[in-house]
């Protein structure tokens, strides 16, 4: 999919992922990413369904890491997945593609880390934005773009959105 819609004072989450998505783990400002351990998951199908393929992930304080300090271990044990449809998906037209896929749920959060996108999204992601605080939505108010397939070019739905604060 190309780059997404982008709306001005808005803060963009997904609630799942199609396979094949790739999202990294960014340790927050002050913590360092464990040695050895990879940031990246992905979506993947199995047997249970769709679930993340996790290689266990840490963020280490950096006062610790330049210290010969004991970290501390966290355990990574992936669990099926439940298998979800999104409800935007339900409401989209010409879906006959995208009826027989699977998708991931969020991710496990780990501590002192967030989520960024490896690009590309796939066909069939569905993005939902939100007003950042401060910011209200004004008319109109879809909040959600689809990536899909039209006459052979993949684009994003239109975003219907304005997030203001009046001033």
């Amino acid at each position: 999919c190309p780059d997404p819609p982008r709306t001005e004072f808005a803060d963009v989450t997904a609630e799942v992922y199609v396979l094949g998505t790739k999202l990294y783990y960014a340790c927050d400002s002050g913590y360092d990413r464990k040695s050895g351990h990879h940031p990246g998951i992905q979506c993947n199908s199995g047997q249970q369904g769709a679930s993340w393929d996790y290689s266990g992930f840490e963020c280490i304080d950096e006062k610790i890491l330049l210290s010969t300090a004991p970290t501390m271990e966290f355990e990574f044990t992936q669990k099926p997945e439940i298998k979800t449809r999104s409800p935007a998906l339900q409401k989209q037209e010409d879906l006959s593609e995208l009826a027989q896929k699977d998708f991931c749920g969020p991710p496990k959060t780990v501590q002192h880390a967030s989520i960024r996108v490896k690009k590309p999204y796939y066909v069939g992601q569905v993005l939902h934005f939100k007003c950042q605080s401060g910011y209200d939505k004004r008319p109109p108010t879809s909040g959600t773009s689809m990536c899909k397939k039209v006459n052979g070019n993949i684009i994003w739905t239109p975003l219907d959105m304005r997030c203001t604060n009046d001033s």
